[in-house]
């Protein structure tokens, strides 16, 4: 994989929380915004914006999964304003809606739980 698409992808994961500001890495790694964006896409099947967005979804279904915090939280740690189109977003990528997903995923990991117990 290109370098500068390497340093693009961890720039981009160390400011999560942060509006992707992809104009600013480019002229960090010295090449134009176009040319990274095309160098990043074809490196990885994926826009910039896209990868972005799957960072900060996938972040929010971790947290949903190992903490607590209500949606609204979540949002705020991974970066995302809009609610609404969080949970589309969230629902278009894992099926489920935010509630749904952490509901599921509590019941399933209980479950094992269970079964762990239950063959000792």
């Amino acid at each position: 994989m290109d370098f500068r698409v390497q340093q693009a992808k961890a720039l981009i994961e160390n400011s999560l929380q942060q509006d992707s500001q992809f104009d600013s890495i480019a002229k960090q790694l010295n090449i134009s915004p176009s040319r990274l964006r095309h160098l990043f896409k074809s490196e990885t099947g994926t826009s910039p914006m896209q990868y972005h967005k799957a960072l900060r979804l996938e972040q929010a279904k971790h947290l949903l999964e190992i903490t607590f915090l209500n949606v609204k939280k979540i949002m705020l740690q991974v970066g995302i304003k809009d609610e609404s189109n969080f949970v589309r977003d969230f629902k278009r990528r894992y099926g489920l809606s935010p509630k749904q997903y952490r509901a599921q995923y509590q019941n399933s990991h209980n479950n094992q739980r269970i079964a762990i117990l239950t063959n000792k």
